[in-house]
């Protein structure tokens, strides 16, 4: 031990030193907790009250019917397209890459050159979880700047868990009526129509191998080169299997409405068209689906019925 040393008086004086003062902690930092990120409203619907709402800014749907199906309903088809419209362009457009997204100059001229309104590719969107998961990896990736919307949808698919690997489930959308001279109330049901048969086959194994099946084996090969070339003249992308006979099901099962399809584009009889939609129907499992297609068959001629 270290000693000190004293004179004086009678002689020395040895006492210990004073141990040094105990070292102060150091004042812990309380970092506060993050802000919980508000969660994005969804709402319970069916698809009935999906088609008969009027929407003044844009909303989601988990659909009772199939809670692995949103619906997401837009104001405006700009919105729509700000949102979906790059998506559109990595999954199913013909002369885009599939390598790497689109920039903002590049998108805008494919919707500019190809899209079916000035505002957007499409009327209607559908897209599965998987392939949703993909395009945020390459966002992620090519670190590329979302737009605003393209960042909520981003939050949306997080909040729901949708990036999780294996998961199956079906992204759809619509406009409001009257988002431009085209989407009357008949409109927007053939929209919605057409984009739920798409949602069930992204968030439905069984329903995807049925549709599987109707397209190799209840189509002839020149039905279904027909049914491919009017898809390629739509800008899809007629390499991709699985989109033409997804897109082979919503339009000869599911879109009855002539402003939008009729059998006719693709070489193919009005009569035969009822025998396929017949043939689809009995074969479907039972389920939602096949009870909301019940009631849109058309009748079939006597020589039809075996």
């Amino acid at each position: 031990m270290a000693i000190g040393v004293a004179i004086g008086g009678a002689g020395l004086y040895f006492w210990p030193t004073k141990p040094p003062p105990a070292p102060v902690p150091p004042v812990a930092v309380v970092q506060p907790p993050p802000a919980p990120v508000p969660r994005i409203p969804i709402v319970d619907a069916d698809a009935n009250t999906v088609l008969t709402r009027a929407v003044t800014s844009m909303t989601i749907y988990r659909l009772t019917e199939n809670p692995s199906i949103l619906v997401f309903d837009f104001p405006t088809l700009l919105q729509q397209g700000r949102m979906l419209d790059r998506i559109a362009a990595y999954v199913e457009k013909a002369d885009t890459p599939r390598e790497r997204l689109l920039d903002d100059v590049e998108l805008e001229h494919s919707v500019r050159t190809i899209g079916e309104t000035p505002q957007g590719y499409y009327y209607g969107h559908d897209y599965g979880a998987d392939s949703l998961a993909h395009f945020f990896r390459l966002v992620d990736r090519d670190k590329v700047f979302l737009n605003e919307d393209e960042r909520l949808l981003r939050q949306v698919l997080m909040q729901e868990g949708w990036f999780t690997p294996g998961l199956k489930g079906g992204l759809i959308s619509l406009p409001v009526v009257g988002a431009d001279r085209n989407i009357t109330s008949a409109a927007r049901s053939a929209i919605l129509k057409h984009e739920l048969a798409h949602g069930e086959y992204f968030a439905n194994p069984d329903f995807a191998q049925h549709v599987h099946s109707f397209w190799t084996t209840l189509l002839t090969q020149a039905e279904r080169d027909g049914i491919r070339k009017f898809l390629i003249s739509q800008g899809y992308d007629g390499a991709n299997a699985e989109l033409m006979e997804n897109e082979a099901q919503a339009y000869l099962i599911f879109t009855n409405d002539p402003q939008f399809f009729s059998p006719q584009i693709v070489g193919m009889s009005a009569d035969r068209r009822a025998e396929i939609q017949h043939n689809f129907h009995s074969g479907m499992k039972p389920g939602w689906l096949k009870d909301f297609l019940t009631p849109q068959l058309p009748p079939r001629r006597s020589a039809d019925r075996r």
